[in-house]
C-alpha cells in the first residue's frame, strides 16, 4: 500500500479532526506518518500513525492573535520546522502529503519532495467569496503598519524562505489558505457559506468525528437533563471571573452544566452549585451527544462538533475564524451570538434560555446534523485520498 505524510500545526482544533483520517488509513493498510509536538504525540500514535517530532513547541500563539502576528509566527515556524521535516520525509519517501490549509510548510514540503498533495481545512473554506481573515485588504495593511516589528519579522522569514525552498505554491499573503488540487473541508456544504462559489477542488466531506479515548473518570452517569455544557477552546483561555459568570447564568436553566475550563484550574473557580461539574478537559464528542445546548468560544471544530450531534449553539466568538463561524450558525437558525463584550450573566442567561425553550433552534441543528452527517466525514476523506494516489499512479506503485 501507499505512505501518507500528515504535517500540521499542532493545535487541538487542527489535530483532532486529522485523527480519524489517520485510523482509517491505517485500517486500510497505508502507512501514515505525522509531523507534530510532544504535546500530541500519544492522540496520533493512538491513531496508529508513526510520529516525527517538531523542533520546539509549534507556533507560539500566546494570547488571541492577530492576523499579522500569525503570519510572522507562521513563516518563522516555517523556517525552523522545515529542515527536519524535509530530513525525515527524504527517508520515508511519502506518496502523498496531506497538510493543514494554515500549515504554510506543508506545499513547500510538497514541492521540494516532488509528491501530490492535499490540504485539509478545519476552519471553512475561503475563496473570493469567502474572505479569509488574514487576506491581503486595506484592514490587515493597516495593522501591519502598527506592528512594525510583525511586519518586518513576517517578510524576513518570507524571504529566507523563498531563498532557501521551493514557494511557488504559498501564498504570498494567506498562509492560512493554502490550497491544493484537491482541497477537504470539513464540514457540509449546508454549512459553508457561498458553497456553490467553489470548484470541485473543494471537496466538502463534513465533520471528520471519530472514536477518541474515552475517559473512564468522566462522571457521565451523575449527569442529569437537560445537559448544558460550556467550552471556550484551548486558545483564547477564559480566566476564572469569566468562568464564573457562565456558571451563574447557566447553573438555574440546567440539571448539570459541565465546564471545561482548559488553562484555568478547576479549583480556581472556588465553590460551584451542586449541579456544576467542572473540569479542565473533557470527552467533548460524547458529552455532545447527552447535551441540550454548547455555549462555545466558535472554533469550526467545536460548531462541527456540536452539529453533527444536532445542539444548538450559544457562541461567544473572540478572534480567528469565530466571527465568521458564529455569523453562520445564527443565519442557519442553529444558535445565537453574543460579543465577550455583552456576555453578561444577564445576557447570556436570557440567551441560553431562548435556545432551549424556543424549538426553531433544535429544529435547525436537527436539520444541519442530517447534512453533517451525510457529508461523508473521516470516511470519505479517506477515500478522496486514495483517489487521488489512484489517479497519481502512486497507490499501484507500493502494491505492486
Amino acid at each position: 500500500m501507499s505512505t501518507v505524510a500528515f504535517v500540521n500545526v499542532a493545535l487541538r482544533g487542527h489535530i483532532n479532526p486529522t485523527l480519524p483520517v489517520v485510523a482509517e488509513l491505517v485500517r486500510r493498510g497505508h502507512t501514515v506518518t505525522y509531523h507534530t509536538t510532544a504535546a500530541f504525540e500519544p492522540d496520533v500514535a493512538a491513531a496508529g500513525a508513526t510520529v516525527f517530532r517538531y523542533p520546539g513547541d509549534g507556533p507560539p500563539l500566546a494570547g488571541p492573535p492577530t492576523p499579522v502576528t500569525l503570519l510572522e509566527q507562521l513563516a518563522r515556524t516555517a523556517l525552523e520546522t522545515l529542515p527536519s521535516v524535509l530530513s525525515d520525509l527524504r527517508l520515508t519517501r511519502p506518496d502523498v502529503l496531506v497538510h493543514g490549509a494554515a500549515c504554510p510548510w506543508g506545499p513547500v514540503t510538497a514541492a521540494e519532495l516532488g509528491v501530490p498533495a492535499v490540504s485539509l481545512f478545519t476552519t471553512m473554506a475561503f475563496g473570493r467569496r469567502v474572505p479569509s481573515p488574514a487576506r491581503a485588504s486595506r484592514t490587515l495593511l493597516a495593522e501591519a503598519l502598527t506592528r512594525p516589528r510583525s511586519l518586518l519579522g513576517y517578510l524576513r522569514a518570507r524571504l529566507l524562505l523563498a531563498r532557501r525552498y521551493r514557494t511557488r505554491g504559498l501564498p504570498l499573503v494567506d498562509l492560512v489558505n493554502a490550497r491544493q488540487p484537491l482541497n477537504l473541508v470539513f464540514t457540509s456544504r449546508a454549512f459553508q457559506p457561498e458553497a456553490a462559489s467553489f470548484d470541485r477542488a473543494y471537496r466538502f466531506i463534513g465533520p471528520s468525528v471519530g472514536a477518541r479515548p474515552s475517559d473512564p473518570a468522566f462522571p457521565f452517569d451523575t449527569l442529569r437533563p437537560p445537559v448544558l455544557y460550556v467550552s471556550l477552546g484551548t486558545v483564547f483561555d477564559a480566566g476564572p471571573s469569566v468562568l464564573r459568570s457562565f456558571v451563574a447564568a447557566l447553573a438555574p436553566l440546567g440539571g448539570t452544566v459541565v465546564v471545561a475550563t482548559g488553562g484555568t484550574d478547576p479549583a480556581a473557580l472556588g465553590a460551584l452549585p451542586d449541579n456544576v461539574v467542572a473540569r479542565r478537559f473533557v470527552p467533548q464528542p460524547e458529552l455532545l451527544s447527552r447535551a441540550a445546548l454548547f455555549v462555545t468560544h466558535g472554533g469550526m471544530n467545536s460548531v462541527n462538533e456540536a452539529l453533527y450531534a444536532g445542539v444548538p449553539v450559544l457562541v461567544v466568538p473572540q478572534g480567528a475564524d469565530q466571527p465568521q463561524v458564529a455569523r453562520r450558525v445564527t443565519e442557519l437558525g442553529a444558535g445565537l451570538t453574543v460579543r465577550p463584550a455583552d456576555a453578561t450573566e444577564a445576557a447570556v442567561h436570557a440567551l441560553a434560555r431562548r435556545l432551549l425553550t424556543e424549538p426553531r433552534f433544535r429544529e435547525a441543528a436537527s436539520a444541519l446534523r442530517v447534512e453533517q452527517r451525510r457529508a461523508g466525514g473521516h470516511l470519505r476523506a479517506a477515500d478522496e485520498i486514495e483517489a487521488l494516489l489512484r489517479r497519481t499512479g502512486r497507490h499501484e506503485k507500493r502494491e505492486a
